[in-house]
Order: C-alpha cells, then sequence, then structure tokens
C-alpha cells in the first residue's frame, strides 16, 4: 500500500491513460452524503469487500485507490490492508479523503 497525495489523484484523474478504480470504502449512507464523483462504494466492513473489490477491477494487478472521509478517518488504510494482505499489488489510499478533495476543489474555483 502506498499513500498519495490529492495532487497525485487529481492527475491520475485527469490522464485518461491510467487505468484505475477510485474506491470510497465508508458506509453507503456517508458516501451518498460527500465522495469524490468518479468514485464507486464499497464498504470495508462488509464481508465480501475483497471480493466485490476483485470484481469490480478484473484483476489483482489493477491500480485500486482507496480513500474514506478525512485525514482523521483510519477506514482507508484498513481497506488497504485487507487488499494488500490478499494479493493486490497495486493499492494507494488517498488519506485525505472525500474532505481534503472537495476542500481542493473549492480552492481552485476561488
Amino acid at each position: 500500500m502506498k499513500p498519495i497525495t490529492r495532487l497525485e489523484l487529481k492527475r491520475m484523474n485527469d490522464e485518461r491513460e491510467q487505468d484505475f478504480v477510485l474506491i470510497n470504502v465508508l458506509p453507503r449512507e456517508k458516501f451518498n452524503k460527500q465522495h469524490i464523483r468518479t468514485s464507486i462504494n464499497l464498504p470495508h466492513e462488509d464481508g465480501d469487500f475483497v471480493q466485490m473489490v476483485e470484481k469490480v477491477a478484473g484483476a489483482k494487478d489493477r491500480k485500486i485507490v482507496v480513500y474514506c472521509a478525512s485525514f482523521e478517518c483510519d477506514a482507508s488504510p484498513k481497506a488497504a490492508k485487507k487488499l494488500d494482505e490478499a494479493g493486490f499489488s497495486q493499492v494507494f489510499d488517498y488519506e485525505g479523503g472525500a474532505k481534503d478533495w472537495l476542500e481542493g476543489k473549492e480552492k481552485q474555483m476561488v
């Protein structure tokens, strides 16, 4: 697992040739309140989390970026660890989460 910054994630999103899956790992209620537009929701606490990620990704060597609410949230590091332990080879943790992403978007608009 490798941590990434908002700028690194923005670059991955902007460069369309980047093949990755962006996953919000929080419960659906929290995802519905706030999330990054290009992400999907797979709660890390679900018993089939790893299997669902593999189904969506198609392969364990595809880039996976997980995130949660903010720097204070520990859900994405836990999810990244699960994926590492399951044999995924390119797992990234966007530690700033939705809060950092949305704050960055607001700064761009000013």
